[in-house]
C-alpha cells in the first residue's frame, strides 16, 4: 500500500464523511448478510456451524474480492490502483459520520428538544431511549463515540497498515456481522455466536491501543489523560464486552464522567456495571467534548501509523541497497 494511501483516506473521510448519495460497501456487506443468513440456517441445522460457515464464507469472500480489485487495478495502472485503494480504505473509515450523528445529539439537546435528541441517538446505539432523561441521552452518546472509535477508526486503520484495503474491509465485514448477528438473544444467541468471538479477537488488539491513544490525546486538550489511562486499566475489563470497556472506561476517565449502569435492551433491562462510578453524570457538552476527544485521536492514531510505516520503508530500502 503506497504510504499516500492512507492519509489521503482519513482526509477523504474527513471531507466527506458518509454522504448518502453515494453507494456504500457495509450497506452491500449488510445485504449479503440479510440475503444468506436464511439459507444457512436452512440448509444446516446446527445454528452454530451455520453461523460460523456463513461468517467465514462472507469474511473471506469480501477480502478477496477486494484484493482482486486491487489487483488489478495496478495491473491496469498504478495510479488507478492507488485511487481504488484510497476510496475502499476510506469506506471503512467512520470518523466524520461518527462526529456528525453525535453532535447532532448534542444540538438537539442544548436547544431543549429532548424528544429529538432521543429520536437521534436511537440511530447510533441497540439500547431503548424512551426511559432516558438528558444525562442519559448524553451518556449514550459518549459512550457510543468511545466505543465507534475503536470499530470505526483504531481498528481499520490497524488492518489498513498491516494488509491494505483487503485486511481493512474484511475487518468491516467482521464488524458488520457483529453488529447484525452477534447479539446474545434468542434469535442469535447461537447462530451469532462464532461472529461475536470473531469480532472479539479481531478488535482484542486495537481495542487496547486505543487507551494509550486516548490518553495522549485528553492530556492535549487539558482533560484528564493520566485519570484516562488509570480508569481503562482499572474497568475496562467491567464491560460485558471484552474491547469496548477499555476505549469506554478512557473517555469515561478523561471527561470525568459516569458511563455504562443499566439499560433496557428489547423491554429487558440488564444490569451492567458503572464504569466511573465515582465520577459526575454525563452532560451534552460531555457529548461535544468526546467529539474532540475521537476527532483528535483519530489524528494521533493515523500519524503513528504513518511513522511507522515511513520508518519500515526506510529500513527495508536501507537493507536493499546493502
Amino acid at each position: 500500500m503506497p504510504t499516500i494511501v492512507l492519509p489521503a483516506a482519513v482526509i477523504l473521510d474527513l471531507i466527506l464523511g458518509d454522504p448518502r448519495f453515494l453507494p456504500h460497501p457495509v450497506r452491500w456487506m449488510g445485504n449479503s448478510i440479510l440475503l444468506f443468513e436464511p439459507i444457512f440456517r436452512k440448509i444446516f441445522k446446527n445454528l452454530v456451524l451455520s453461523g460460523a460457515l456463513l461468517s467465514i464464507l462472507l469474511i473471506t469472500f469480501t477480502g478477496s474480492v477486494v484484493y482482486l480489485l486491487v489487483y488489478y487495478s495496478q495491473l491496469f495502472h498504478p495510479i488507478v490502483g492507488t485511487i481504488v485503494e484510497i476510496i475502499l480504505i476510506f469506506y471503512a473509515i467512520s470518523a466524520r459520520s461518527l462526529k456528525d450523528s453525535a453532535m447532532d445529539v448534542y444540538q438537539s439537546l442544548k436547544n431543549d428538544k429532548l424528544e429529538d435528541a432521543k429520536d437521534k441517538v436511537k440511530l447510533i446505539v441497540g439500547r431503548e431511549v424512551n426511559r432516558l432523561d438528558c444525562s442519559g441521552v448524553s451518556r449514550a452518546a459518549v459512550e457510543t463515540v468511545g466505543e465507534n472509535l475503536v470499530d470505526g477508526i483504531i481498528s481499520p486503520v490497524f488492518y489498513a497498515i498491516i494488509g491494505g484495503a483487503p485486511l481493512a474491509m474484511a475487518y468491516k465485514m467482521i464488524n458488520t456481522l457483529d453488529s447484525m448477528i452477534g447479539y446474545k438473544n434468542e434469535k442469535y444467541l447461537h447462530f451469532g455466536k462464532v461472529a461475536a468471538r470473531i469480532d472479539d479477537i479481531a478488535n482484542f488488539i486495537p481495542s487496547r491501543i486505543s487507551v494509550l491513544i486516548i490518553s495522549i490525546s485528553a492530556r492535549i486538550l487539558g482533560m484528564k489523560g493520566s485519570q484516562a489511562l488509570i480508569t481503562a486499566i482499572k474497568e475496562g475489563k467491567s464491560h460485558t464486552s471484552p474491547n469496548a470497556g477499555y476505549p469506554e472506561a478512557a473517555f469515561a476517565g478523561a471527561l470525568n464522567v459516569k458511563l455504562g449502569g443499566p439499560n433496557y435492551y428489547h423491554g429487558i433491562l440488564v444490569q451492567k456495571p458503572f464504569i466511573g462510578e465515582r465520577f459526575r453524570n454525563a452532560e451534552p457538552v460531555d457529548i461535544k467534548k468526546a467529539c474532540g476527544l475521537m476527532m483528535l485521536s483519530t489524528l494521533i492514531w493515523v500519524g503513528f501509523c504513518l511513522l511507522i510505516r515511513i520508518f519500515i520503508h526506510i529500513h527495508t530500502n536501507c537493507w536493499l541497497i546493502q
